[in-house]
């Protein structure tokens, strides 16, 4: 693998962004220090490469956008009720950015931020200090790494965070894929495999209420590779309720598990598998995108790229018998996902 670096221009506030192109043959990322975020996928296939995921072409597109497209999201993936959780009998208060919750680490989560970034052993390593701010709720000092890999196909993502006070913690990539090309339109024809029969269920304010659901036999079955399109038009009440599919597919009941397939998609020639430590993954169609100006004049919108979140379950916060996501003192927080491109 081979580095490149070039700047990128600087944020509102005056703080130097980079960009940092990974390549290893033919296969290239391209990443950002602003929200740690991958900002192109270029694939090999017929003879070219085809980019496969949503991006802008300058940071002022990335400040602007709401989605937090292909970036690091924390400290807390999905969402939490209410924005508040109790923990050793306090109660923490977090920002109201989703309503009266709190989505994807509030309004200064660690997709806004600049990371730091340097090239280590074949690697790049982007690192971000996240100080305790009553402004955001969150406890304690979180340093944070992100270790970004590619090899043969495989983009790595290493995450690994210290704290010197318990604090939640749920970090995954935002990236909205689309493997027709991230300028080609709706994702109706991809196929996607979920290697689970059950998801979290939620509320109708898309909040986890601490029950799971066998999907066996509805909508959300995708045991067997199937295309998404069709679903969207299903009546079952979970996909009703999200408006298509924005789901927590329970991977595992366990905290931690060796790296293995989440999921699979497929289209148009490519497909990537993802593969992850993490006890859950969510699918999320693009169902909230709004109408925007993506790279090189791409119009994005509603369901033109999907995301494939891996994570603790949302609201765990706040729900006991879910997987753990709280990070202690002398504890590291390590995670591993995977996304590894193949042309078929």
């Amino acid at each position: 693998m081979t580095i490149e670096k070039h700047p990128f221009g600087q944020t509102k506030t005056g703080k130097p962004v980079d960009l940092f192109i990974l390549k290893d043959g033919g296969f290239a990322v391209e990443i950002i220090t602003y929200g740690a975020a991958i900002k192109s996928i270029h694939i090999p296939i017929d003879g070219g490469t085809r980019d496969v995921a949503l991006g802008f072409d300058d940071i002022a597109g990335y400040e602007a956008n709401k989605a937090a497209h292909g970036a690091t999201v924390g400290r807390y993936a999905n969402r939490i009720r209410n924005a508040c959780y109790e923990m050793n009998g306090e109660t923490y208060h977090l920002d109201k950015n989703a309503g009266p919750h709190c989505i994807h680490g509030g309004f200064n989560g660690f997709s806004k931020l600049v990371w730091t970034a340097e090239e280590q052993n074949d690697a790049l390593v982007l690192r971000l200090l996240d100080k305790e701010n009553a402004a955001t709720g969150f406890p304690g000092d979180l340093d944070v790494t992100v270790r970004y890999t590619l090899y043969n196909g495989e983009l790595g993502m290493e995450y690994i965070a210290k704290t010197n006070k318990e604090t939640p913690i749920n970090m995954t990539n935002h990236t909205y894929f689309n493997l027709a090309g991230h300028d080609s339109g709706g994702i109706e024809n991809h196929k996607i495999q979920i290697f689970s029969d059950r998801v979290t269920i939620y509320d109708d304010e898309l909040i986890a209420t601490g029950e799971l659901a066998d999907i066996t036999g509805t909508s959300l079955d995708f045991r067997e590779l199937t295309c998404i399109g069709p679903g969207f038009e299903s009546d079952y009440p979970l996909i009703v309720l999200g408006g298509g599919y924005d789901h927590n597919w329970a991977l595992t009941d366990e905290p931690y598990h060796a790296l293995a397939p989440g999921a699979v998609l497929e289209c148009a020639g490519i497909r990537m598998t993802c593969l992850t430590t993490k006890p859950g993954m969510q699918f999320y169609s693009g169902n909230m995108m709004q109408p925007e100006t993506g790279k090189n004049g791409a119009k994005y919108s509603k369901r033109k790229g999907l995301c494939l979140e891996t994570q603790y379950w949302p609201n765990s916060v706040n729900i006991p018998h879910f997987p753990a996501p709280l990070l202690k003192p002398g504890e590291v927080y390590n995670h591993t996902t995977v996304y590894k491109f193949e042309t078929i």
